[in-house]
Parts: C-alpha cells; sequence; structure tokens
C-alpha cells in the first residue's frame, strides 16, 4: 500500500528530505504523498523512512491504495531504472 498524510500533520518538514523517489511535497494545508510514487521506501530501506521520523505520528498506510510487497518492488523497479 502507499502511504498517506493525514490531517494530523504538523508540517515540521522531516519527512520530506527523508523520501528516496520524491514521493512527498508541501501541499495546500499539509505534506501529502505521492501513490503513483510511494514504495513504502520497499527496495531502498527496510522501514518506511517518513513514518520512522514522523513525531506525530500522521503517515498510516493508505486503504484506498493496496499494494503487495512485489507490486511496490516492481514500482520501485520502474522508478529506479
Amino acid at each position: 500500500m502507499a502511504l498517506l498524510i493525514t490531517d494530523e500533520c504538523i508540517n515540521c518538514d522531516v519527512c520530506e528530505p527523508e523520501c528516496p523517489n520524491g514521493a512527498i511535497t508541501q501541499g495546500e494545508e499539509i505534506y501529502v504523498i505521492d501513490p503513483d510514487l510511494c514504495t513504502e521506501c520497499v527496495g531502498h530501506y527496510e522501514e518506511s523512512q517518513c513514518v520512522e521520523v514522523c513525531p506525530v505520528d500522521c503517515i498510516p498506510l493508505d486503504p484506498n491504495r493496496p499494494e503487495t510487497k512485489d507490486e511496490l518492488m516492481a514500482k520501485y523497479e520502474i522508478l529506479t531504472k
């Protein structure tokens, strides 16, 4: 699954530079994650880096974007070609 940032985001700016795919950007009110670029850090790290650094725990899995680890790895391979 891709991740998403909830409205509990405090715009602390720590997640954006941690994303190896550039999936996190500043939205109109809070940071947002582009689900087409999010691989949950599969292929880069063991854990999702944005989730690791988030001080308010506002980055859950997006229930509207179910993806298996194999699908995330395939997306990673496309993004890193």
